[in-house]
């Protein structure tokens, strides 16, 4: 059904990297997310009261705060759509992450005053009245929510929307909490134990849980995470595919949506080159990148000497040496300035975060390993890697 909507109201709905499509799409997902969460909210509550439920009243809140969600979730989509400005030069579409937050922090809260009342039920228990109908109800609502998944999990693969993702996330665990919600209900006339409050803090418990996923993974966005391995490998074959490149490094992205992707790089090139030769294939290296990947490329020339022996003696020195200590070290920018009595090698060495050797300990590991016939010194810049 939602797919026959996406591709009756949304123009060009084909273009799934199209910014305009994507907040189409997520706009139209948020409409109908609100009709179906309030019309759950209505019949659950009402259902909730009159057989005296505090779980099945909870559920129904969250219900109610899933609306909210989808609120935010299509000012967001239309906010992210706006074109970049004075003030936000590299666009809006960060405003989905933003968005996200908040709906993390409305569910945590949610799920805080469900715990609450929940315990105040264990406390102070009170009867429930069993009704088929509360079954019926609660298994519609099971159904709804696991159709709610299932769409807004494959648009959010399609779109590539992390707003989709979070709202999928967040139905299947309503699914689980009405789950056990249903058992409550069935269980309860059953073992003749009202089992009532404490299903409400399994469904709090939940509702805690997909809080803390989703607010850990919108801080972990805006903080910087390390780019998608696809996405840098990618780049990196594109890159090295001109016979102009003899290698790549310091590649970093940055991420300001889905479809805001800026990336820069060094790329090593034969000193011996004409410059101008050398620029022209870096300059159509940024346009493939920008029209096959839709990403905005700056790329630093780095130039090495080729086929030097002296260079590559000690090159191949270093790398023995890396080897020899079994770590998982690499490097880059290499060079030597030798004089009568001394050579000085200088490159970039890249070593894991987890290293924690300090950069002179390093510098003397290395150094005890390389034999030459002049007083070595290292000159390194400590890098670490991207991905």
């Amino acid at each position: 059904m939602v797919t026959f909507l996406v591709k009756k109201f949304v123009k060009d709905y084909q273009n799934t990297k199209d910014s305009h499509v994507r907040s189409a799409v997520g706009r139209l997902c948020g409409y109908i997310g609100i009709l179906a969460n309030v019309f759950l909210f209505v019949i659950k509550y009402l259902i909730g009261a009159i057989v005296n439920s505090v779980s099945i009243r909870a559920d129904a809140i969250n219900n109610l705060s899933d609306a909210c969600s989808n609120i935010i979730s299509i000012v967001s989509f239309h906010l992210s759509n706006k074109p970049a400005d004075k003030e936000h030069p590299f666009g809006h579409e960060r405003t989905e992450t933003i968005a996200s937050l908040f709906v993390g922090l409305i569910v945590g809260y949610i799920g805080i005053e469900m715990a609450r009342e929940s315990v105040n039920k264990i406390l102070h228990p009170e009867a429930v009245d069993f009704r088929m109908v509360t079954v019926l109800i609660l298994v519609i609502s099971i159904l709804v929510k696991l159709w709610m998944y299932f769409y807004n999990k494959k648009l959010s693969k399609i779109y590539d929307s992390s707003l989709l993702e979070a709202t999928a996330l967040d139905s299947i665990s309503d699914v689980m909490g009405t789950g056990a919600v249903l058992l409550s209900t069935v269980l309860s006339p059953l073992v003749h134990w009202n089992l009532d409050g404490y299903m409400g803090i399994i469904v709090s418990c939940l509702i805690l849980y997909n809080a803390y996923g989703l607010i850990k993974e919108v801080i972990n966005s805006l903080l910087g995470e390390a780019p998608d391995t696809k996405i840098v490998q990618e780049l990196n074959r594109t890159i090295l595919s001109d016979r102009q490149v003899l290698g790549v490094h310091d590649l970093m992205i940055h991420n300001y949506g889905p479809n805001r992707l800026f990336a820069n790089a060094h790329v090593e090139v034969d000193s011996d080159q004409d410059i101008f030769v050398v620029h022209d294939a870096i300059d159509n290296i940024e346009r493939k990148v920008k029209k096959e990947m839709g990403i905005e490329l700056v790329l630093h020339m780095d130039p090495v000497k080729v086929n030097d022996p002296l260079t590559e003696q000690y090159k191949k020195q270093v790398a023995k040496a890396i080897k020899a200590l079994n770590v998982e070290w690499n490097f880059h920018d290499f060079r030597i300035v030798s004089g009568p009595t001394h050579v000085n090698l200088v490159f970039d060495l890249v070593i894991p975060f987890s290293e924690k050797r300090t950069k002179e300990e390093i510098k003397a590991l290395l150094k005890e390993k390389i034999d030459s016939d002049k007083e070595v010194y290292l000159v390194l810049t400590i890098d670490h890697p991207m991905a």
